[in-house]
C-alpha cells in the first residue's frame, strides 16, 4: 500500500481539472451583456466583468495551490527535504525530478523503492530513459485516441462529415496543438504518480507470499 500523504497527492493532483471545468463553467455562467436592461449598463458590464475574471482567477490559483500541494505531498510522503519544492515552478519536467527522489522512510512492502534503491546508477540512468520515454508515448496515444473518438462521436451527434469536422481543426491547428500538448503533460504526470503504485500492484499480485512475509516482518519490527 502506498503512504496516505501519496494517495493524497495523487487525489490532490486529479482535483486540477475538476476544478478548471468548474471554474470554467461558472465563469460562462456570467454574462456581462445581462446588464443590457439595467439603468447603469456601463457600470453593472463592468462589474459583472470583474465578477467573471475573478471566478477565473481564483479557478487558477487553486488550480496552482493543487499543483504545489501535490509535489509537496510526494516529497513529505518520502521523507525528502522541501528545498525540492522549487522544481515545482518548472512544471512537469520538475514533478518528474520529484518522483525520481528515493523514498528515505519505504513501507517495508513497497517493492518499488526496493527495487529502485538496489539499482545502480549506470543502470538506473536507462531505465528511467526508457520509462520517460515509455510515459511520453502512452500519455500521446491516449490524447491521440481521444481525439479520434470525440471526432467519431461529433460527427455522428451532429451529422457533419469527419472529414468538414478535421478540417475545421486543421484551420485551428495551433488552438488544437497547444490544448493537446497540455493534456499530454497532465497525463504524463498522473502516469509518473500512477507507476509506483501499479509497480507494487503487480509485485503483490505476482508475489504474494513474498509480500505477506515483508508485512509480517515489518509489524514485529514495529
Amino acid at each position: 500500500m502506498q503512504k496516505p500523504r501519496y494517495v493524497h497527492a495523487l487525489v490532490s493532483y486529479l482535483a486540477i481539472p475538476v476544478v478548471m471545468v468548474v471554474g470554467v463553467a461558472l465563469a460562462s455562467l456570467i454574462d456581462p451583456e445581462t446588464a443590457r436592461d439595467h439603468a447603469d449598463y456601463a457600470r453593472d458590464y463592468r462589474l459583472l466583468e470583474l465578477a467573471r475574471a475573478a471566478v477565473l482567477a481564483a479557478g487558477a490559483g487553486l488550480m496552482l495551490v493543487l499543483w504545489v500541494a501535490t509535489c509537496y505531498l510526494v516529497l513529505k510522503s518520502r521523507q525528502r527535504s522541501l528545498y525540492w519544492l522549487p522544481l515545482a515552478a518548472t512544471g512537469p519536467f520538475g514533478f518528474i525530478v520529484i518522483t525520481l527522489l528515493e523514498d528515505l522512510s519505504p513501507a517495508p512492502d513497497d517493492r518499488y523503492q526496493q527495487f529502485i534503491g538496489k539499482l545502480k546508477i549506470y543502470w538506473r540512468i536507462p531505465l528511467e530513459i526508457v520509462i520517460f520515454i515509455a510515459v511520453w508515448l502512452l500519455a500521446y496515444q491516449c490524447v491521440a485516441l481521444k481525439r479520434e473518438l470525440m471526432i467519431t462521436y461529433t460527427s455522428f451527434a451532429t451529422g457533419t462529415p469527419v472529414a468538414t469536422i478535421i478540417a475545421e481543426q486543421n484551420a485551428s491547428s495551433g488552438m488544437y496543438a497547444f490544448g493537446e500538448a497540455l493534456e499530454t503533460l497532465y497525463l504524463m504526470v498522473l502516469l509518473y504518480l500512477l507507476w509506483p503504485m501499479a509497480f507494487n500492484l503487480a509485485g503483490r499480485f505476482l508475489h504474494p507470499r513474498s509480500g505477506r512475509t515483508q508485512e509480517a516482518q515489518g509489524q514485529s519490527g514495529a
